[in-house]
């Protein structure tokens, strides 16, 4: 995950991804998978429900007032666009939009809205609908709920952050510095990077800036729900979404319905943490790959040897190798260093569907192939064709800028060491400069534990595997809830809801249908 620092030095930008599937050879991580027909009709033109304003404040109720006019989008889903404050404390200071979008429920008898997201944060929920619904939402909550998603403040249709063309994305993602790797001049190249990019999100991105918080995000969730008519909210967080969920129940526990956060991250955890927790995940992750890949477990032509720790060193060799002699693309005439190769590893960790590409990958790197290795980067970074398919990259670095508060240069440097040993291939690759270092505004986020007082029971779920959000933030964040139910699935991969485990898939889809909280402490595997 970014998050802000005050020295030169950082952490890179990983993840606290939105739920990552299976890589479909083109899209990104947030929703990878094929668009699917929702098995419904076209839907007309309609009215929405009555908004719910109890207990809304009178100045507000010009936005909670709204009457929405939904419209078909195709394939039987449908399309609004709800007018929310910049600034939710001075809601006169001016105005943005949230693009939003429903699959009204397939038994045309809703219990009501089901309100999800993918994670990032900057992950576009309307497109985590329209294309890939069934991966979103199983079936039983499809049948019985109109399945809402959106683009949060900053992201995709909503008003967004805008940074990069795609050709200066390319260089801020891609290039590879002139100076050796930890030299100062390596350090000022990447610096001048990360400034420029700042500089840029702030030109282009019509003030707003400052107003890209999930703090402000929530305060959005809750007019959401408002404008939908529902007097609670309903609510499917995946990976960053658990924390924007939290938060929610945190600011409106007596409107909370039925929450459940998948993927959970512990809203208490500082950014230094989160960054040692997850290039520990990511290595031990890699570790795990390693077993498999050399007991042929995932696909033809594994290219280590030898124990896991052989190919570790293999692997570590290979980095090295990419980063003095970057790999020319075959496709565009990009170079891949070790940086890009490393973005593919961890995009391919998500889930074990994907281990066969990094087979594949990692084979053709040791052959001087960098095509599936690309793949895997720009799956990772958005990019098809040439151009950035969504604006993920500049929203995930503006929420984390204005949530993280900056760590001390003591703190960094600790952190660095503690990365150096406990991840050690993934550390080389981990750290850089920081784009929070040039962010035009100080970040208004903190990092506390979240009780949500008052709330009915939220059901957290953690993967024992899980490399970007790890488990142990799953236990922290329900045991923090002062009504968390903690469900615990055993395996590997980014989340479990929905294809996983049926155990998984029932316990959710029987708390959102009928109610049933499942017992605390649930394991499922």
């Amino acid at each position: 995950m970014t998050i802000a620092s005050c020295t030169l030095r950082r952490l890179t930008a990983v993840v606290a991804g939105a739920a990552a599937v299976s890589v479909a050879l083109s899209g990104c991580l947030y929703a990878q998978i094929p668009a699917e027909d929702s098995g419904s009709e076209s839907a007309a033109p309609t009215t929405g429900a009555e908004p719910a304003t109890d207990g809304v404040p009178e100045e507000l109720l010009p936005f909670y007032d709204q009457q929405l006019e939904w419209g078909s989008c195709g394939d039987g889903f449908q399309c609004t666009t709800v007018t929310a404050p910049l600034d939710w404390e001075n809601p006169e200071a001016g105005e943005i939009d949230l693009a939003v979008v429903r699959q009204p429920a397939l038994s045309g008898q809703a219990q009501g809205s089901l309100l999800t997201n993918p994670g990032g944060p900057g992950g576009s929920g309307v497109s985590f609908i329209l294309d890939s619904v069934d991966y979103a939402v199983g079936q039983a909550l499809q049948e019985s709920f109109d399945v809402v998603g959106w683009d949060p403040r900053g992201v995709g249709e909503s008003t967004a952050v805008r940074c990069f063309d795609a050709a200066e994305m390319d260089a801020f993602l891609y290039d590879i510095p002139e100076a050796e790797r930890g030299t100062e001049e390596w350090e000022a190249e990447l610096e001048a990077r990360a400034e420029g990019f700042a500089d840029a999100c702030e030109a282009n991105s019509d003030g707003i800036l400052e107003f890209i918080t999930t703090e402000q995000s929530s305060r959005d969730l809750d007019l959401l729900r408002g404008v939908l008519g529902e007097t609670e909210l309903d609510y499917l967080g995946y990976s960053y979404g658990t924390f924007l969920g939290a938060t929610y129940a945190k600011n409106f526990p007596g409107r909370v319905g039925r929450l459940v956060l998948d993927g959970a991250i512990d809203p208490s955890t500082s950014g230094e943490d989160v960054g040692v927790t997850q290039a520990v995940g990511f290595e031990a992750a890699l570790r795990t790959y390693m077993q498999a890949c050399l007991d042929g477990g995932t696909g033809e032509g594994c290219p280590f040897t030898g124990t896991v720790d052989d190919a570790m060193g293999d692997l570590a060799a290979l980095l090295a190798a990419v980063d003095a002699n970057p790999l020319r693309s075959s496709q565009d005439d990009r170079l891949l260093g070790a940086d890009s190769l490393m973005t593919g590893v961890i995009a391919a960790l998500y889930n074990e569907a994907n281990w066969p590409y990094l087979t594949e990958a990692l084979a053709g790197a040791l052959e001087g192939d960098s095509s599936i290795a690309f793949l895997l980067a720009d799956s990772y970074n958005g990019r098809e064709g040439g151009e950035y398919v969504d604006n993920s990259t500049e929203a995930f670095n503006a929420y984390n800028c204005m949530d993280y508060p900056a760590e001390s240069e003591q703190a960094i440097e600790e952190t660095e060491q503690r990365i150096a040993e406990e991840a050690p291939t993934i550390a080389p690759y981990w750290t850089g400069a920081s784009v929070c270092e040039y962010w035009p505004y100080e970040p208004t986020g903190v990092r506390e534990e979240i009780a949500a007082e008052g709330a009915p029971p939220i059901l957290v779920i953690g993967t024992t595997g899980d490399p970007a959000t790890p488990y142990e933030w799953a236990e922290a964040l329900a045991d923090q809830l002062a009504s968390g139910v903690l469900l615990t699935y055993e395996g590997e991969g980014h989340t479990a809801y929905n294809g996983a485990s049926t155990c998984v898939d029932e316990a959710v889809e029987a708390f959102f249908t009928d109610e049933i909280v499942p017992e605390d402490g649930l394991v499922c595997s």
